[in-house]
């Protein structure tokens, strides 16, 4: 069994497929870690976020590890735990150059493919390209302003500030995030995140 769990930024794929994991019993998988550990990596390096040959080429000397767990996935670096430092605002403001990069795609889903079912996978394109025989496949969206509200809830930054990073990581994300024609749609806006897994397990066991 494979459930992909596909969204824009913001929109509680990570809380959702999570619950929905520890429901099924089963892992889940966040792609959207492995970009950031990229990021990351590169940001500290000093590196060109849009030059890819430099980043990969640090990543093979420095290989990442992704360790699934229903609770939460964590990205080991050898015996570093990179995960707390993956959701800090410089990784956001790259985040989005650096998964534009075919060569980086590539990269992110060779190690997701290398993973045994079951699992949830949750990204930008699970159920697009990545998984695209997988047998469950949902797509969270909500407006920009709701997204914003529930992220500065989790750290101490202006909503309207928040709200312009999500207009316009929306745009340069628009390429890669998009349903896939077999994904069902949630609006997540009026949802509690208990309705939203409840919806996805609804539709995983219908």
């Amino acid at each position: 069994m494979i459930v992909t769990i596909d969204g824009v930024a913001a929109s509680g794929k990570s809380s959702v497929s999570s619950g929905v994991a520890r429901a099924l019993g089963i892992p889940y998988v966040s792609s959207g870690l492995l970009y950031r550990a990229a990021t990351l990596l590169g940001l500290e390096a000093r590196l060109d976020l849009g030059e890819a040959a430099p980043l990969l080429s640090h990543l093979q000397m420095l290989p990442l590890r992704l360790e699934p767990l229903p609770e939460g996935n964590r990205i080991w670096q050898g015996e570093r735990d990179l995960t707390p430092q993956l959701h800090q605002s410089a990784v956001d403001a790259g985040v989005s150059a650096v998964a534009a990069h075919p060569e980086l795609r590539a990269w992110v889903d060779e190690q997701l493919r290398r993973l045994p079912p079951p699992f949830v996978a949750e990204g930008r394109d699970m159920g697009t390209n990545v998984f695209p025989q997988a047998g469950a496949k949902f797509y969270l969206t909500a407006s920009p302003r709701i997204r914003a509200e529930r992220r500065a809830a989790e750290r101490p930054e202006d909503v309207d500030a928040i709200e312009a990073a999500l207009v316009e990581r929306d745009a340069r994300d628009r390429v890669q995030s998009a349903p896939a024609p077999d994904a069902r749609v949630i609006d997540t806006g009026p949802l509690s995140l208990e309705e939203v897994i409840a919806e996805i397990l609804k539709g995983v066991k219908g």
